[in-house]
């Protein structure tokens, strides 16, 4: 039974909006008929769809997928009843086909690659198979960070540290990790108030440090205009501010406009601060060396970001150190 992929039992999970043509349908984590107002480089990252799935409900024995090739990719996991059953390499493939699957009743989901597009053409499972639409009553959760929340070289798309934490805590996931591109732009801050959620966390600071595309004057501010603008529509949810992990040439070596890590880490537990002298009760300040620390960098080839194991440790310390304390 071939689906087209804007079939309505179809559901598309984690991403912002989708481009339908008539070919394919193409998942974007920005808002695509708004796509004028984005800076560009954003928009290579978030045509990556890291944490979004395409899910539903079905006995079928099979599933397949015909796709536009891209030239690098990631790899495709699928998911039956929450357990992954299978991956699949998707770099210079236009198809992927998962077989041999239980014939019961089972919820399916397809977590795509988190580094590349997917432009997905078609979908097809057994013939005669049922096909029931999804609907996830899961709290919401979106994060927001940079190329260490995108996880670009994680295992799989299931073993990225957001999708450990929303897979270990019963969490509907809305990854929001740009490679290079957590700038704090007002767009975003919009996106994020705009988008339901439960749950936020921020991952704030390497970017910035890294591009020195804000200094100690303009950072603290950013932080907290960004949260006014997200507490326009989520008011009363738990939103967690976390300042960088370790990463040791930048801790306290100045950039361009005299920032360093250490520096960074303050201004973050200062804003938090700021918002919760002013009102706000639901904002909290996590330190980013409590998630990864110095202790964890021999899982940092480059000094900068985890490996695969050090994303599966970032997964299970972000669960004891904020899900587990915030996302209550």
């Amino acid at each position: 039974m071939q689906l087209k992929p804007g079939a309505p039992q179809l559901t598309w999970q984690g991403n912002i909006s989708l481009q339908k043509t008539e070919d394919w349908v193409m998942p974007w984590r920005t808002p695509h008929s708004a796509h004028v107002l984005f800076p560009e480089p954003l928009l290579e990252r978030s045509a990556m769809p890291a944490g979004v799935r395409i899910s539903f409900q079905s006995n079928t024995t099979r599933v397949s997928g015909n796709i536009v090739q891209q030239n690098e990719s990631g790899i495709l996991d699928l998911c039956c009843n929450g357990e992954v059953v299978a991956s699949l390499d998707l770099t210079q493939k236009d198809s992927f086909a998962f077989e041999g699957l239980s014939d019961s009743e089972k919820l399916i989901e397809l977590w795509l690659p988190q580094f590349g597009s997917f432009q997905l053409r078609s979908l097809e499972i057994d013939d005669g198979a049922t096909l029931e639409t999804f609907t996830d009553t899961r709290p919401r959760w979106t994060t927001y960070g940079s190329s260490i929340t995108q996880c670009r070289t994680a295992a799989s798309a299931t073993q990225t540290w957001p999708a450990i934490v929303a897979r270990g805590s019963g969490l509907n996931l809305t990854c929001l990790g740009y490679g290079g591109q957590c700038h704090l732009d007002a767009m975003v801050a919009r996106m994020i108030r705009d988008t339901p959620a439960d749950y936020i966390s921020m991952c704030l600071g390497i970017n910035i440090q890294g591009a020195s595309s804000l200094g100690p004057r303009a950072f603290r501010p950013a932080i907290i205009g960004a949260v006014q603008i997200i507490r326009e529509k989520h008011p009363d949810i738990p939103l967690v501010l976390m300042s960088p992990i370790c990463s040791p040439p930048r801790e306290e070596t100045p950039n361009a406009v005299g920032f360093h890590l250490k520096g960074m880490r303050e201004e973050v537990q200062a804003a938090a601060h700021a918002l919760q002298a002013h009102g706000d009760k639901h904002v909290h300040y996590v330190d980013g060396l409590s998630v990864f620390g110095a202790d964890y960098v021999h899982l940092l080839p480059d000094a900068l970001h985890p490996d695969a194991e050090g994303y599966r440790v970032m997964g299970k310390n972000f669960i004891t150190q904020v899900a587990s304390k915030f996302f209550v």
